[in-house]
């Protein structure tokens, strides 16, 4: 097993927080040396599926029930098809699991603990011990969350690791891990079936299993579900609002953010803390905000959409957008798939715009002057809506008191989300 140390003063068997196991998980993913493998890709999951329904099937007792997990055994088998370029593309990313490496951890949400390995990945399932790609690890935490009931933390964890690690190629792979790791959890259930002849409370254990068995096969049937993500478009100027009230939409409605910010950042290079006035450059001999590197960007970012939306996950890209060819460009990766898109305008007057800016200008320690330029430029050059764009536009005023619930409202509304 290759994995670099934990950082100074890191108690590898720590208690962790959902969003320091997740800085550890994507500093983990990035800087292990991938383990050296000449073997499939596709073969720790077919070790999984297989293993898990050798158990399953000949433990269930209704016909209909059997007949279901057949049909999740094809699902895979036809997923591993599909998918196997991307698998085989990511070959060099294989790695041994990050429970491994912190098998004494725990994942505490207050003040209960909701997971041991902090991601819910039990070492002894047959191919966990494999090398595999780093979705495993994000889909038995996805999963164990899931599982249950943390559906806001589950999506909290997957916004916030693609977010830092902006492995967004990975996405596609949680439904086929996720499954896997969904039926290891069946076969765990019934393995701690009691004997017969050995417990006194047999039969109210046996049903306490096999009821925990079929909660994990309905989660196994959910991922597989077959699903139309929209995506939302955040248009607004800063201080608008847009990263604040998109953030809100992670829990509630499993809205995944691709930030405007974090990849520009991203594509340079850049330090995820650096601070700067929004369009200011810091360095004049590296303008991340010109004109090549604004197109640059904003194609990033219709790419790493378009890829939340081929796996099924609902994408909200928080950008200015003012300019209609950026908003084109995204609203582009819903329309060629033929799923919804909104565009949501974030809208407040000018006093309250200013008044934000300046707030976290004294929050960042930044120039003032130099963000309330940036505010003048912007809407100086924002560019109106055009006639096609209104069919799926909205405007959200964001000084008013309910304005986080006429947002999910109107999302609702529009796209049928949830």
């Amino acid at each position: 097993m290759h994995h670099l140390a934990d950082p100074p003063g890191k108690d590898s068997d720590a208690t962790e927080s959902l969003e320091s196991l997740i800085d550890s998980l994507v500093a983990y993913h990035r800087d292990a040396r991938p383990t050296a493998s000449t073997a499939d890709p596709r073969r720790p999951l077919e070790v999984m599926a297989r293993e898990a329904l050798a158990v399953i099937r000949p433990a269930l007792f209704d016909e209909e029930e059997r007949r279901r997990v057949d049909q999740l055994g094809e699902w895979l088998a036809q997923d591993l098809v599909r998918l196997a370029p991307l698998l085989e593309s990511r070959r060099e990313r294989q790695l041994t699991s990050w429970a491994l490496a912190h098998p004494e951890s725990r994942l505490c949400h207050e003040g209960r603990t909701l997971l041991v390995n902090a991601i819910g990945r039990d070492p002894t399932v047959p191919g966990n011990e494999l090398a595999a790609d780093a979705a495993s690890d994000l889909a038995a935490l996805l999963v164990g969350l899931e599982a249950r009931g943390e559906s806001a933390l589950t999506r909290l964890a997957l916004d916030r690791y693609l977010r830092l690690s902006g492995d967004y190629p990975q996405a596609r792979l949680l439904s086929l891990f996720g499954i896997c790791h969904a039926l290891s959890g069946a076969r765990r259930a019934l393995q701690r079936r009691p004997a017969e002849d050995q417990d006194p409370e047999h039969p109210a254990r046996l049903a306490e299993s096999m009821a925990e068995c079929r909660r994990y096969l309905d989660l196994a049937e959910r991922i597989a579900e077959f699903r139309f993500p929209p995506l939302v478009i955040a248009v607004g100027v800063s201080g608008s609002g847009k990263s604040r009230f998109t953030a809100g939409l992670v829990a509630r409605l499993g809205a995944i953010r691709v930030c405007s910010d974090a990849e520009r950042r991203r594509l340079h290079e850049l330090p995820a803390e650096m601070t700067y006035p929004q369009g200011a450059a810091l360095d004049p001999a590296v303008d991340i905000f010109d004109e090549a590197a604004t197109e640059r960007t904003y194609r990033h970012l219709a790419c790493c959409a378009g890829t939340l939306l081929d796996a099924g996950i609902p994408a909200c890209v928080d950008a200015t957008c003012l300019k209609r060819w950026q908003r084109d460009l995204l609203r582009q990766q819903a329309e060629a798939r033929g799923l919804p898109c909104l565009v949501v305008s974030f809208e407040a007057d000018e006093a309250t715009l200013r008044r934000r800016i300046e707030k976290r200008a004294r929050h960042q320690g930044v120039e003032l002057a130099n963000s309330l330029s940036v505010l003048e430029r912007q809407l100086a050059e924002r560019e109106a809506f055009a006639d096609e764009e209104r069919l799926n536009l909205v405007h959200l005023d964001t000084t008013a008191d309910n304005a986080a619930e006429t947002l999910v409202d109107l999302i609702e509304e529009h796209v049928r989300l949830g």
